[in-house]
């Protein structure tokens, strides 16, 4: 039986990936019996994508011939074709890999039957805010971007306007300038 878990690296001994769509990749071991015969690290190119990285993610896993996936979360968009390709899903939490392969082999690990966490988990969320003031006759636009970091890949933009001196790029007859900050969060790793 072929199993895929969410890793960071080929590394067993560290621990599964609290996230499955957003993970750098996937340790694909093949158990027979109680035993792990073999694995190999498989990169995760939706990791960084925008939308879409749970279903990404789950087809990876699928065109490996993965029967089971072990993940510290599974979105829902991710659990439901996992579902539909024959997939069962099983969470841990505080486990290493090489734990996590020895747990399953043993039946130790329970099958999840939902999805264990909200759509965009893995995601970090950003705010930002502009500020400027006026001078000349044309008006400027500043935005500001800002970057959240949560299970390793996290991502938020903020957005500030204003019009005049600031820190933006100004359009018209006029200078613009505007201030523009971010912060995101996203789970912790």
């Amino acid at each position: 039986m072929k199993v895929a878990i969410s890793a960071v690296s080929e590394d067993l001994k560290q621990p599964v990936n609290l996230v499955f769509g957003r993970c750098p990749g996937y340790v694909i071991a093949e158990i027979e019996g109680k035993e792990v015969k073999e694995t190999k690290f498989v990169q995760n190119p939706g990791m960084n994508t925008g939308m879409g990285a749970g279903i990404a993610a789950a087809q990876v896993v699928a065109g490996q011939g993965a029967q089971a996936v072990i993940s510290g979360n599974v979105g829902p968009n991710a659990f439901m074709v996992l579902q539909q390709s024959g997939i069962k899903v099983y969470k841990v939490a505080d486990l290493s890999v090489e734990q996590a392969l020895k747990q399953f082999a043993d039946g130790k690990l329970e099958e999840v039957k939902d999805s264990t966490a909200p759509g965009h988990f893995g995601m970090g969320q950003g705010q930002g805010t502009g500020q400027g003031a006026g001078r000349g006759a044309g008006a400027g636009m500043g935005q500001g971007q800002g970057t959240g970091q949560g299970a390793g890949r996290g991502a938020g933009a903020g957005m500030g306007q204003g019009r005049g001196t600031g820190m933006g790029r100004g359009a018209g007859a006029g200078a613009g300038r505007g201030t523009g900050a971010g912060r995101g969060r996203g789970p912790p790793m």
